[in-house]
């Protein structure tokens, strides 16, 4: 039997109330599926590990008033504020000066408290910050490269627009984001994520990251320090 015309319309159009509503639920949904970071509970957690953290207080407090700032900017926009944020936070030292060991992994905590990392240390707070922003991990791979001009091991953060893309650069050794098409210095050694490993020239995953023993003891440390991450 067909309907009636006032009940035809009314099965047709949504009223612009129940519109608006059903707009803020999907926003309400999204919000909901990225993860929240409490930073007075990671404040509070770092203040009982290290005590007073003097300065270290306010480049952590920076760190929060730049997630907030930059949650409503494009994709483009996130990486060029987060890169410039911690190219500018971290004094670049290296994990012997800083940590007294060869090759230590710090969460962006730690290098914040310390206001110094190495190269490590830069891309893997520029990961976390970005995927807290909501850019999705197959997007960003922390890749490790030899920088050809220093003739030694050096990590960046790469940014994949879509999976055949060339990739942009976050680097701490110069500060313009480039596409690595342009990074003739940088020479791709492996690159990782929370989905897995890879290697140069392969789109698909070589390997599970949780093999990689020093990403899974990072993941475990910043749950420790208060961070919703997830598989990172």
């Amino acid at each position: 039997m067909p309907l009636r015309p006032s009940t035809q319309g009314r099965a047709r159009r949504l009223s612009p109330g129940r519109l608006l509503l059903g707009i803020l639920l999907c926003l309400l949904l999204v919000m909901a599926a990225r993860a929240n970071w409490d930073f007075g509970l990671i404040l509070s957690n770092a203040e009982k590990r290290y005590g007073n953290l003097g300065p270290a207080k306010a480049r952590i407090e920076a760190w929060d008033e730049l997630i907030i700032t930059s949650e409503s900017l494009t994709e483009r926009e996130k990486l060029t504020a987060v890169n410039r944020f911690f190219n500018r936070q971290f004094r670049f030292a290296d994990d012997i000066a800083i940590w007294r060991q060869t090759d230590y992994w710090a969460s962006p905590i730690e290098a914040l408290v310390k206001g110094a990392g190495d190269c490590e240390d830069y891309s893997i707070a520029k990961y976390f910050t970005l995927r807290r922003l909501g850019v999705p991990s197959d997007k960003l791979r922390i890749t490790y490269v030899k920088a050809l001009r220093y003739n030694q091991a050096h990590m960046v953060l790469t940014y994949y627009a879509s999976p055949s893309a060339d990739p942009l650069v976050l680097d701490n050794l110069i500060g313009e984001i480039r596409p690595a098409s342009q990074r003739n210095d940088l020479l791709p050694v492996y690159a990782f994520n929370a989905e897995g490993l890879y290697l140069p020239g392969q789109s698909g995953k070589k390997s599970d990251t949780k093999k990689l023993s020093r990403w899974q003891d990072l993941l475990k440390k910043m749950r420790a320090e208060g961070f919703d991450i997830g598989e990172g």
